[in-house]
């Protein structure tokens, strides 16, 4: 029984990737092929440094941002009590680790990013749509992220020298220039984003703690504290569950993007003992303590200045126009936007853009694509309001990545029962075919059906229909219908019909044998 159980373990924590002479040998077998270039290659043992607290200090420091910051407000101003909120924001958050961890294991295993993993399910072709779908979110993601940073650099900047908010287009310059600093970084590659994202994590432990501090010694206690957030409620025609099904399925969908490329970042694990307790620990403590903090510093806002300053932007200024400490704290809120757009937003989209021609685009000049894409979104426009920014930009993409997570999971975890070929993932001849029609007609059959919500959601104020009719109601749970549909029509498809509509020069079984079951 304990030989069993020792097998199970071993099976469970096994790292497929050849190493030394052989790990050189798959490279130079593979190096021609234009699938391939040295960013998408398999990671080797003597790369995989990351520990257990290098990958919690990711997601603390990924979490600790603005936009979590503030994620409970949308929630709030559609009529949610803060502790609902709170509620919503924290099981958004346990749901999304699921897919989180089963995909982050490939990454372990395998030692490959997201877009060769990809081409497992839709194909090595197919896969290239697939990883554009999530590359053009991060896009957006990396916009939204530096607006806001450039908006805190811009508060700074008027501060010490006043007629700079004179400036016509002051805001956006500043955003220019906080953008030009991140794409430096990204020049440097992953090995400096690593080193930042470490470093970056206490720092901005600290940034919240003291304004929880001044929030409970200035809102003068812990309870007073919170008898003033429900002032910061909004009275609403809608009933709980009306509002709690599309937060949720908003805040499941605000890191669906790294549900689907956390192998990027857990190829470089040490094991998966580390990318699992790294994640479990970071991800829902870093997401509910940063937004709990926010729910509390507000509150006690509101009780002191008689206004909702959700935004720390506006609010630190307002507790101090002592200039060091305005500079320290505009400092963490840039230091934090910059640590979540290296983290989330350039890494996966640069592979992704990467993949687009392998031999063409590297990682960094994946990176540059990145910041030029997310500054053609217009990020500014997608934060003008809120609700309208959870209920229609989070839900919205949310339910499109649902799919192709789900799809994914269960090519890998079912029809593949784990086993993958490392080599045929980097060949345009190998056992995996350049498209997968299955997993294409999976996707629609999950998405169709949710695009007239989304449509009457992005027209509707705040992002919730007044009056929902059926296609409104699938659209509310957004991720969670397009995550199970496509996952039961891809795994029937397959099953049921096999390589039927696969195009491939070559016949791919529909499993590939259990691997160290």
């Amino acid at each position: 029984m304990t030989a069993s159980r020792d097998t199970r373990q071993t099976a469970w924590s096994a790292i497929d990737v050849p190493e030394g002479a052989t790990l050189v040998s798959l490279k130079a077998e593979v190096a021609g092929s234009p699938l391939y270039n040295p960013d998408l290659a398999p990671v080797g043992a003597a790369e995989r440094t990351w520990n257990t607290w290098n990958i919690t200090a990711l997601w603390i420091s990924m979490s600790a941002v603005l936009t979590t910051y503030t994620l409970a407000s949308g929630l709030m101003m559609a009529g949610m009590t803060w502790w609902q909120a709170l509620l919503t924001v924290t099981l958004g958050n346990l749901l999304v680790l699921i897919p989180m961890l089963l995909n982050a294991y490939v990454g372990v295993r395998y030692g490959i990013p997201f877009p060769v993993f990809v081409r497992a399910s839709f194909g090595t072709v197919g896969a290239k749509a697939a990883a554009m779908a999530r590359g053009l979110v991060g896009c957006g993601w990396f916009g939204i992220q530096t607006w806001l940073g450039g908006l805190a650099l811009s508060a700074l900047m008027t501060h010490f020298w006043s007629p700079w908010a004179q400036i016509r287009g002051h805001q956006f310059i500043a955003f220019g220039l906080f953008w030009t600093l991140q794409m430096a970084i990204v020049l440097r590659g992953m090995r400096a984003i690593k080193r930042f994202e470490t470093m970056a994590a206490p720092m901005l432990i600290v940034l919240l703690l003291l304004l929880f501090l001044w929030a409970l010694i200035a809102g003068q206690g812990f309870t007073a504290v919170l008898r003033n957030s429900d002032l910061l409620a909004k009275p609403s025609t809608h009933t709980f569950w009306e509002i709690f099904w599309p937060g949720l399925a908003a805040n499941v969908g605000y890191w669906a993007t790294l549900s689907l490329n956390i192998p990027d970042f857990t190829r470089f694990a040490r094991s998966q003992k580390a990318q699992i307790l790294g994640q479990s620990i970071g991800l829902p403590l870093g997401m509910m303590g940063t937004s709990f903090i926010g729910i509390f510093v507000t509150a006690a806002a509101m009780g002191i200045f008689h206004e909702t300053l959700w935004n720390p932007i506006t609010l630190i200024p307002a507790i101090s126009q002592n200039g060091w400490i305005l500079v320290i704290a505009m400092g963490a809120i840039l230091l934090a936007q910059t640590s979540i757009n290296m983290g989330a937003n350039v890494v996966s989209p640069s592979n992704d853009f990467s993949n687009l021609a392998p031999q063409a685009i590297s990682f960094r000049v994946g990176g540059i694509i990145t910041g030029v894409v997310g500054v053609l979104m217009c990020p500014w426009l997608l934060m003008e309001n809120a609700s309208a920014y959870i209920f229609t930009w989070l839900a919205g993409y949310g339910s499109l990545l649902g799919a192709i997570a789900g799809i994914m999971i269960t090519d890998y975890w079912w029809v593949r029962r784990r086993q993958l070929s490392l080599r045929d993932l980097y060949l345009q001849d190998g056992v995996y075919p350049r498209w997968n029609g299955w997993a294409f007609v999976a996707m629609a059959i999950a998405i169709l059906p949710i695009i007239p919500g989304f449509v009457a959601a992005a027209q509707a104020p705040g992002g919730i229909v007044a009056h929902p009719g059926f296609f409104d109601q699938l659209y509310v749970y957004g991720w969670f219908w397009t995550f199970s549909v496509a996952s039961f029509s891809y795994g029937g498809l397959r099953y049921f019909l096999g390589n039927a509509g696969i195009r491939s020069g070559k016949s791919e079984p529909i499993r590939e044998g259990v691997a160290h079951d």
